[in-house]
C-alpha cells in the first residue's frame, strides 16, 4: 500500500531523494512519516509530514539537512537528503498514520509501512 524507492549508493556529501507512493492507500490518511534503521539500531523518526495543515515535522538531528515535501497529483510524498554522511547509512521507510489525526515519531502509531529502501553512503 506504500511504497518507497530511490535508495542506492552515494558518496559522501552527496544529495538523494527518497519517494513514497501513496496511491495504495484506502480511505483517508493524516500524516506520512519517513523512519529509518541502521544495522544494529533502533528504527527511529527521521520526518513526518501533515496532510492537514501541510506543514513536516523534523526530528532535530535532521533539521537543514533533510526535506519532505508532497506533490497530491502523483501521491507521492518525498524524502530530500543533502550532505549525506556514511551514518546515514540505513534502510529507510514511510508510513501512513490513519487514526489518531497528528504527526508523531512514535512508531507503534502508524498503520501502514512501506518495503523500504537502502541507503549506503560511503566512498
Amino acid at each position: 500500500q506504500l511504497q518507497a524507492s530511490g535508495g542506492g549508493l552515494v558518496q559522501p556529501g552527496g544529495s538523494l531523494t527518497l519517494s513514497c507512493r501513496t496511491s495504495g492507500l484506502v480511505g483517508n490518511y493524516y500524516a506520512i512519516a519517513w523512519f529509518r534503521q541502521a544495522p544494529g539500531k533502533e528504527r527511529e523518526g527521521v520526518s513526518c509530514f501533515s496532510v492537514d495543515d501541510g506543514k513536516t515535522k523534523y526530528e532535530d538531528s535532521f533539521k537543514g539537512r533533510f526535506t519532505t515535501s508532497r506533490d497530491h497529483a502523483k501521491n507521492t510524498v518525498y524524502l530530500r537528503m543533502n550532505s549525506l554522511k556514511p551514518e546515514d547509512t540505513a534502510v529507510y521507510y514511510c508510513a501512513a498514520e490513519t487514526t489518531i489525526g497528528a504527526c508523531s515519531f512514535i512508531k507503534g502509531t502508524y498503520d501502514y509501512w512501506g518495503q523500504g529502501t537502502l541507503v549506503t553512503v560511503s566512498s
